[in-house]
């Protein structure tokens, strides 16, 4: 009998396969593929005709594993169609290493299933109130947006919508959009569940991996705290899909095989036939376009836990309160910040910029430290001593031959966190003091630096965007914002949206246990409409305001926008290859074709890079269409095309 088997590979369509064993769409099997043994799965389709004749070969095995639900198969066919990947490649992202994995021991799920005393938590009246709108509809497909005031009480809310699935006996999958420093949630969750969830993120272990696969797979756990990856998953009985900060753009994987884990969990959600819930304290602008168009239902928590008030803002003003020479801290912030330190409060300076200076120049030849590897200035970390590019991870020392003498003397230009920590251990040397960025806070030690902060045993941090994310800080009653000014410009399209979000999310951090908090904004412009914006304690204003100037401007949400991105080490064939590229497709795609362009960062790992943008309708049929017009394009030797549908970025 002839049966379609999908491998884990770079192929779009599955092989035939003969054999006598009786398999059904979704059994996991093992083939022979070349030299070598592969697992792969029973798909629903066979391979179209090929001119070529292959010697179909027998199956090897069929695995004792619960088989790949039809649903999810559907789901992966949608997925590679829309994101235009190979279907094999998104089989991979569900593989684990290629390989299907067959049931541990109970003992091996014990974490997970083991019961435990739990904390009762009261929900107020209006949480109770979302909670039954979270309640509507529960057993099929809806999206709904559970928004937010930061502080407000989202995760007990949606963790009794979890609740509810669980008792039906149904499984549960929260994605968060940092995973590394989980340990808050964790804590939160175990106290009201009493029991641990399966945490997925890169840095675990195989083995545990391995055990969360199977787990899931049998039934055996029921809850997965997750990042990206995790959506891919063999859930056997999937009830609930929740998208914390749906808004945040680390759902964007911009890398290998490109997707928004958050749009690819609504349409899993939809495949599953099950309820997505997605939270935030502001939404992203398509999942606000969808709330006016009623396509998403939503509840708003609109009160602080305990009735605590948003911090009031308060402008510094950087022309009368003058920055000191190589200084970033004015002397009416010191005055402000040495009130709170007094008051018992926690400080908070931020600055959106890791390393110690973005920007290092020779005081002599004038050259300046860029990457040689791709088009971007090297950023110097003082506390590692050496040079660091954030793009390729290149690292270097400091010395260099200099032209006008033996070597280099350096000037360091613009602020990081660390010099900004450096600044303030200056002016407050009795205060414990931390940087918390992804380069201090992604080690073993970050647990118990997290327990230092929540314990006020630090009382003052310098902190990138990193810490806007979730954290629950109770002494952190002043927060310092140094760049506000740099961070308002630029040209990115989602710049206003972005930055609306950081702000939103920063300023929670601040006075969520009642006591009065402040956020201050060092400035040169009084009439920054950024800070207008951000201190607006209704989002839903400025949202209105951007889709606005977006439909008058046919940007996304109302128009669809896909990037192609080629990558080659010659300068010269690039070119000439992205030209080629927009003649082919020029009279094949619905819409208009932009460039090509080299990109704003226009090498990066040593590859040169050009970019080609397609505008069209929405209502557009664009990536079949794409599709079909790069089935026969063979692009010349040394040259790689990357496809980005719905870009964030445009770097």
């Amino acid at each position: 009998m002839k049966i379609p088997v999908l491998i884990p590979n770079i192929f779009n369509h599955p092989f035939t396969y003969d054999t006598n064993l009786k398999l059904n769409v979704g059994d996991y099997v093992k083939v022979p593929f070349g030299k070598s043994e592969i697992t792969g799965v029973v798909w629903n389709e066979f391979e179209k005709k090929n001119k070529k004749k292959f010697k179909i070969k027998n199956i090897n095995a069929k695995l004792e594993i619960e088989p790949l639900k039809i649903e999810t198969i559907k789901f992966l066919n949608w997925f590679s169609e829309y994101n235009l990947i190979p279907k094999g490649m998104s089989l991979k992202l569900h593989l684990l290493s290629g390989e299907a994995i067959k049931s541990f021991n109970e003992f091996d799920y014990e974490k997970y299933t083991k019961k435990n005393k739990i904390h009762k938590f009261e929900l107020s009246k209006e949480q109770k109130k979302v909670f039954k709108d979270l309640s509507k509809n529960t057993e099929k497909f809806r999206v709904h947006l559970l928004q937010g005031t930061t502080g407000s009480g989202k995760t007990i809310v949606y963790f009794n919508s979890i609740k509810y699935k669980l008792n039906k006996g149904f499984q549960a999958l929260i994605l968060l959009p940092e995973i590394g420093l989980t340990g808050e949630f964790e804590k939160k969750f175990y106290e009201f569940f009493g029991f641990n969830a399966a945490i997925w993120h890169s840095a675990i272990t195989p083995k545990r991996k391995k055990i969360i696969w199977s787990g899931l797979s049998s039934g055996k756990i029921k809850v997965v705290i997750g990042a990206r990856s995790s959506l891919f998953l063999p859930f056997k009985k999937l009830g609930i899909i929740i998208v914390d900060e749906e808004h945040d753009q680390s759902y964007k994987q911009d890398e290998g095989i490109i997707y928004n884990a958050r749009d690819m969990a609504i349409s899993r959600a939809n495949f599953e036939n099950i309820p997505i819930n997605l939270v935030t304290a502001v939404p992203s602008i398509e999942t606000y376009e969808n709330i006016k168009k009623n396509k998403y239902s939503y509840s708003r928590l609109i009160n602080r836990f305990k009735d605590a008030k948003l911090p009031k803002h308060e402008i510094i003003d950087l022309k009368k309160f003058r920055l000191a020479n190589q200084s970033w801290i004015s002397s009416r912030t010191i005055e402000k910040v040495k009130d709170h330190l007094q008051a018992g409060d926690q400080v908070l300076f931020f600055i959106n910029r890791r390393g110690f200076a973005p920007f290092i120049l020779c005081k002599n030849c004038l050259k300046v430290y860029s990457c040689p590897n791709c088009s971007i200035n090297l950023v110097y970390h003082k506390e590692n001593n050496n040079l660091l590019c954030h793009y390729c991870g290149l690292k270097s020392n400091l010395k260099r031959k200099c032209g006008k003498q033996d070597y280099c003397e350096f000037t360091f230009s613009g602020p990081g966190v660390e010099r900004i920590a450096e600044e303030v251990r200056k002016i407050f040397p009795k205060e414990n003091s931390l940087i918390f960025s992804s380069d201090t806070m992604n080690k073993k030690s970050s647990k118990k630096l997290l327990e230092k902060i929540i314990n006020n045993e630090i009382k003052i941090i310098i902190g990138t965007q990193l810490i806007s994310k979730g954290f629950h800080f109770p002494y952190l009653n002043c927060i310092v914002v140094l760049d506000i000014d740099l961070t308002s410009q630029g040209h990115d399209l989602r710049g206003a949206e972005k930055n609306l979000q950081l702000y939103h999310q920063l300023s929670g951090r601040a006075g969520r246990t009642g006591k009065p908090a402040t956020v201050y904004f060092q400035t040169y412009n009084l009439n920054s409409d950024i800070i207008n914006q951000i201190t607006n304690e209704d989002p839903f204003i400025f949202l209105d305001r951007e889709l606005d100037l977006r439909k008058k401007n046919n940007l996304p949400p109302f128009e669809r926008f896909i990037s192609l991105i080629l990558t080659s080490d010659n300068e010269l064939k690039l070119e000439k290859e992205a030209y080629r590229l927009r003649d082919q497709l020029i009279n094949k795609i619905e819409g208009k074709i932009l460039g090509p362009v080299n990109a704003p960062i226009y090498r990066i790992r040593k590859k040169f890079r050009n970019r080609l943008l397609i505008r069209s309708k929405k209502s557009a049929k664009v990536q079949s269409l794409l599709a079909n017009a790069l089935k026969n394009y063979k692009l010349s030797p040394g040259i790689k095309l990357t496809v980005d549908v719905d870009p964030i970025t445009f770097n």
